[in-house]
This record gives C-alpha cells, structure tokens and sequence, in this order.
C-alpha cells in the first residue's frame, strides 16, 4: 500500500497526545476514527480538535481537511477494522500493550501499519503478542503532535523493513520529519536527550549554581534558539571556523571532554524536589498552566513559520 493511500486514521487513546494526533490528522485532510473508553472521552477529544483548529488553520490545512472528519466510537475493533493506520495512545503499561496490540493486530486489516505513539516501551515488548508482528511500529511524536514535526521511526525484531519504509513515507508525506532510529533504546532519541540535559540542569540548581528560572533562560535564550534553528553537530561544525567541524573535533573537543567529567547527577531528595517545584512556580507566576501552553504553541507557530518560509535557504 503506497503512503499516498493512507487516507483512514484510527486514533486509540483519545489522551493529550491521541487528540493531539487525531487534530493533525484531521487537517492534513484525512479521515479519522477515534476510540477510547473514558466516559468523557468524545466530548474532552472534540474539546481538544476546536481549541487546536485555529493554530492548524494557521500553519495552512491540506484539501480536505475539516473536523467534520472525525468520527468516535468506543468500539476498539470498529475503530481499526477499515484503517490503513492505526495510531496507539494507549497508557505506558507493557502488559496492557501487549494485549492491546493482540487485540489490534486481530481486528484490523493485515496489511494496516499498527505505530505506538509510546514514549518508552519498545516495539519488541509491545508487537509480542501479535500473530502479524511484521506492521508493528514506532511512530513516537513530539509532543505536542499537531504542532511539533518530529516523528521517531523503528521498528522491532519482528518488524518488517517494508513497514519502517512505509512509515516514515507516510508521515514525510504529510509534513512531519521522520527520523529513522537503526536501533531501538529506552526512551528512544529525543526524550533521552532531554532527559540528559535536564539531569545536568538539576544537578547545576542542586550545586547551588543558579536558580530554576535562570537555568531555563541559559537554555531558551543560549543554545536553545540556535537548536531551533540547527542540530548540535551541524552548529559545532560552524564553531569551528573555517575548518568546520575537523577543526573543532581536533581543537576544541579536547576541552569539553574535559568538561564531561565534572558533569553530574543530582539526588532528587524530596526536599530537591520542593526545591525544584517552588522555583518552577515562582517562573510561572501566576500565569496557569493553560496560559503558559496557549503561550508556547503560539511561539511555535511563529518559529515553525520561519523555519518553513527559510528552508532550503543557504
């Protein structure tokens, strides 16, 4: 099945992340059904699609794309059954997965693409109840989904390359950025990169280095804007001058091995964690939760805007 005739969604797991998808799809003009067994989850999911349809309008919606798309049942095996891809959300338990994905796998057509939006537990754990392993893959976004472009793509020891192939076509295909992973890892890439930063940010505040609030302005307004714009290694290559990335490898890579030494791990004590807490709070003042995440998505579909209007630009 080419990515060009992937045009019915099932979404299970109508959370955050399972809405946040489910509005993506949406506007890049597909069709999608969605099942959860929450008793509220229709009305949170259709909730969540209107607040994000403007920011979806705003960075340009495909032909076709509409809400009226969208389609609810609790069904499970309903939801799957006409599908080309089936997107899972479902919660980061290995034993509810492994049935989950049986359950899929059963219900569904065989040559549907089964990819788990799961943020830690492999393919391999996850496809190991299935008599068609073979379609079962990671698709991991960033969240949140109907805004962030990343994708991670691997599969597991049963997955067939055909269906990782399949996978990152479909999703390039509809505007996100797909990254292969030759391997699979707890965690997988972006979020372990994440979390290693963020365990050197704490260990700084723990230090008694500097506080929480400035720890997050050394990262948005220092090497956060220029992440923005490049990855590490392509901006280390520009650190190096002329030479480019040889020069730095060879003469300044020396000292920031140096610097690896001294990096750390904090004791995340309870009363760190108040700590930590109570700095977070004082940032956000009295801006709610709410406030702060309409503030972040405008920001990055202001960022998105630039970075599309200048790709490919020298």
């Amino acid at each position: 099945m080419p990515q060009n005739e992937i045009n019915r969604i099932a979404i299970i797991g109508t959370g955050v992340i399972g809405a946040s998808w489910a509005a993506y799809y949406l506007a890049r003009g597909l069709d999608v059904v969605a099942t959860d067994p929450g008793p509220a989850a229709e009305a949170n999911l259709r909730r969540f699609v209107d607040q994000a349809w403007p920011a979806l309008v705003a960075q340009g919606l495909s032909p076709g794309g509409s809400t009226d798309r969208l389609k609810f049942t609790t069904d499970m095996k309903r939801a799957v059954s006409e599908a080309q891809l089936i997107q899972e959300n479902a919660p980061e338990k290995p034993e509810f997965k492994i049935k989950l994905f049986a359950d899929i796998d059963a219900a569904s057509a065989p040559n549907a693409i089964i990819a788990s939006s799961s943020s830690g537990i492999t393919v391999t754990v996850m496809q190991s109840g299935c008599k068609r392993p073979e379609r079962v893959v990671l698709g991991h976004p960033f969240n949140p989904p109907h805004l962030m472009p990343l994708v991670e793509v691997v599969g597991g020891t049963k997955t067939s390359p055909e269906t990782v192939e399949r996978t990152i076509a479909f999703y390039r295909s509809i505007g996100k950025k797909p990254i292969r992973l030759n391997k699979e890892m707890p965690g997988h890439v972006a979020n372990r990169l994440q979390a290693a930063l963020y365990r050197e940010i704490l260990y700084l505040i723990e230090q008694g280095v500097l506080d929480v609030a400035d720890a997050d302005d050394a990262v948005s307004w220092g090497p956060g804007l220029r992440w923005g714009v490049m990855g590490p290694s392509l901006l280390f290559h520009l650190g190096g001058g002329a030479g480019g990335i040889q020069h730095f490898m060879e003469h300044l890579m020396p000292a920031m091995q140096q610097w690896w030494g001294s990096l750390g791990t904090p004791s995340v004590t309870p009363e760190f964690t108040r700590k930590v807490i109570d700095g977070v709070k004082r940032e956000a003042g009295a801006k709610s939760v709410e406030q702060l995440e309409k503030a972040r998505d405008q920001m990055l579909i202001e960022l998105l805007k630039v970075r599309r209007k200048t790709e490919g630009a020298p």
